[in-house]
């Protein structure tokens, strides 16, 4: 089966980039051409870094290493989100809390302390507890919930992160390049693909286009995964992607 379907990618608008006016110069490797003042981005490179992204996944998913997902943009949430769960990953989908990476001591005492609240509420007593306790616990427990729900599992640093728009995420790829943490990410042609370790060209506004390229970073998560578990021997990095077709 194939890594990488070019239909499924046209089909979910991959290809389409922002307005000319508002490209990075950095992005123009990745630029098949213009129609209608729109950028329109060279499928062929975006199956080239889908296909490296997809290998990186699995060696991480072969080595048992957590993948960060990041995507805060309206239209990524809820696939950020599901996603991650579905893998089994941590995730950052309302807002990057400053100090997530650089701070994690910090970031572990919000959720311990987000443990002890839980564990007080559901005590036995608590409903003696004034109503002004309880509605400051309330408070607190839906703060920390709504920044660090996706982080609460996640015990050490990750090993890598997925990040969909740069622009969007840039203290939290900032805080990954102070660590030296690998960055993997959704970028559009108004953003910067050298943020990046490893740029993955396409549209990061449309939510079906967001879809079909987090399913390629769940697909070899789960290849990794299949091959730890089975002790098979990955096949090498195929270095040539798939021709463009028309668009």
């Amino acid at each position: 089966m194939a890594i990488v379907n070019v239909r499924d990618l046209l089909e979910a608008g991959v290809h389409y980039g922002t307005a000319a006016s508002m490209w990075h110069p950095r992005m123009k490797p990745f630029i098949y051409g213009k129609r209608n003042s729109i950028h329109i981005i060279d499928i062929r490179e975006t199956v080239r870094g889908l296909i490296e992204a997809y290998y990186y996944a699995a060696k991480l998913g072969r080595a048992n290493k957590t993948l960060l997902f990041v995507g805060t943009k309206r239209q990524a949430r809820e696939v950020v989100r599901e996603s991650a769960r579905a893998a089994g990953m941590p995730f950052v989908s309302e807002r990057w809390l400053g100090g997530i990476l650089t701070n994690f001591d910090t970031i572990r005492q919000s959720i311990r302390r987000l443990d002890a609240i839980e564990g007080e509420m559901s005590g036995p007593e608590y409903a003696r507890q004034s109503k002004k306790i309880q509605s400051r616990h309330g408070r607190e427990k839906r703060r920390i919930l709504r920044n660090l729900e996706g982080v609460r599992n996640m015990s050490r640093l990750p090993d890598a992160l997925f990040i969909i728009d740069p622009n969007k995420e840039m203290s939290a790829i900032k805080e990954a390049h102070r660590l030296g943490i690998p960055v993997i990410g959704l970028c559009d042609t108004d953003c910067d693909p050298d943020l990046v370790n490893l740029p993955i060209p396409g549209n990061d506004d449309g939510i079906r286009s967001i879809q079909v390229i987090v399913k390629v970073i769940l697909d070899g998560l789960a290849k990794g995964r299949s091959e730890q578990n089975t002790g098979a021997v990955p096949p090498p990095t195929p270095a040539a992607a798939e021709p463009a077709p028309t668009v």
